[in-house]
């Protein structure tokens, strides 16, 4: 499915652009603790996906330390491709193939070993932020 747009309780928004809500195993939707977005459960995403008749949901912005999750009776998932976030949490990285079909394939990869990083470039910062 290329991008469309969706509603979701009268707002109309661009499939890929749904990053800042979260989602877990609760029924309805709470606030989430970081104070910012609502975490969303499976009542309400089974809603979305009727409102919107689309079958699954993908998406990421969510540390998933074994790389992809799948919730809801498979009808969302969500992708992490940052292995070792951060270079701290210790997390695998995935990604999603779909075939002709749309049948999916989840591909995981860890972060390269230490000794075959490279220290990044570090580049002079433009003016404007001195």
């Amino acid at each position: 499915m290329k991008g469309q747009c969706v509603t979701y309780f009268g707002l109309i928004l661009k499939v890929g652009l749904i990053y800042f809500i979260n989602f877990k195993d609760i029924e309805e939707s709470e606030v989430n603790l970081r104070g910012a977005g609502v975490i969303f459960g499976s009542k309400l995403v089974d809603r979305f996906l009727k409102t919107n008749n689309i079958e699954h949901i993908v998406r990421s912005h969510q540390l998933i330390m074994e790389g992809y999750k799948l919730y809801f009776d498979k009808k969302l998932t969500t992708i992490w491709s940052a292995p070792n976030y951060c270079y701290r949490c210790g997390n695998v990285a995935a990604i999603l193939e779909l075939d002709e079909n749309l049948n999916p394939s989840y591909k995981k990869f860890n972060a390269a070993p230490e000794d075959y990083k490279e220290p990044p470039i570090k580049k002079p910062l433009p003016e404007y932020f001195l």
